[in-house]
């Protein structure tokens, strides 16, 4: 037990997540467990408590301010402001909007596809290289159909290209996540609104649907998430005069 917490604390000191950190000791636990099944072997992990997850505040911009970047958006026409406006209303992530090519998109039944998604990672042969790979959604219910909201018709419409073009590069080749992101932060530096990461248009968007009565349910199938308790817990944020509108509707007698 005494390694297994070293373990835990050597890798909080190199600045991984608790929240990974508990990924790889639920992975640990599982294989002691098949090995005291299967050998009767001591399990030294049985009692190991997982590290706590610090849920971390997310940036995200007020009602003005996501209205002055839907305007910038409509009066600069291009392929990153299209992903920009397909984030804000689809939800769709960072990876799977830069995996997204013009055949994943029917204009004509008004829905796109998500299918893959895009990432940097580490070659094995070489520790301090990476590479881009184009891969299938990181779970099953992260493959998922969108229906496209009739304000998104125009511009895609607009820029529409051919099936193995992709939609936020304009040509056969996928923007790098980290160019979109860098991107996006140009946009919001010219508009003069607040640094927030791209990840935040998805939590906007998820609000959003909240407030326009959304049912969990529906909303958490659109975001491509397992269960509602996720959608729930990470992505619906309700603003402080939400709270205080809601509390005005108390109705008491004292």
């Amino acid at each position: 037990e005494a390694d297994v917490y070293s373990f835990i604390e050597e890798k909080q000191k190199n600045g991984l997540s608790n929240r990974y950190i508990s990924d790889i000791i639920i992975m640990m636990k599982s294989i002691f467990k098949y090995a005291v099944k299967t050998y009767h072997i001591f399990n030294p992990l049985a009692d190991i408590s997982l590290p706590k997850s610090i849920k971390s505040e997310i940036t995200l911009l007020d009602d003005k301010q996501q209205v002055k970047l839907q305007q910038y958006v409509a009066e600069n026409p291009s392929n990153t402001t299209l992903g920009v406006a397909l984030s804000m209303s689809t939800g769709i992530r960072i990876g799977e909007l830069c995996a997204l090519q013009w055949e994943d998109v029917d204009l004509e039944k008004r829905i796109l596809t998500v299918r893959k998604t895009i990432q940097r990672i580490m070659t094995p042969d070489d520790e301090r290289k990476t590479k881009l790979i184009i891969t299938e959604p990181k779970s099953e219910s992260s493959k998922r159909t969108i229906p496209i909201p009739e304000c998104m018709i125009p511009m895609l419409e607009t820029f529409r290209g051919k099936a193995e073009e992709y939609l936020v590069s304009g040509i056969n080749t996928a923007l790098e996540p980290r160019t979109m992101q860098n991107r996006f932060a140009r946009i919001l530096k010219n508009v003069k609104l607040p640094s927030i990461h791209f990840h935040a248009l998805r939590h906007m968007f998820a609000s959003k649907c909240v407030k326009l009565g959304f049912d969990i349910k529906t909303l958490s199938e659109i975001l491509g998430h397992s269960s509602v308790e996720i959608t729930l817990n990470r992505y619906v944020h309700s603003s402080f005069d939400q709270k205080r509108e809601y509390m005005k509707r108390l109705d008491m007698i004292f």
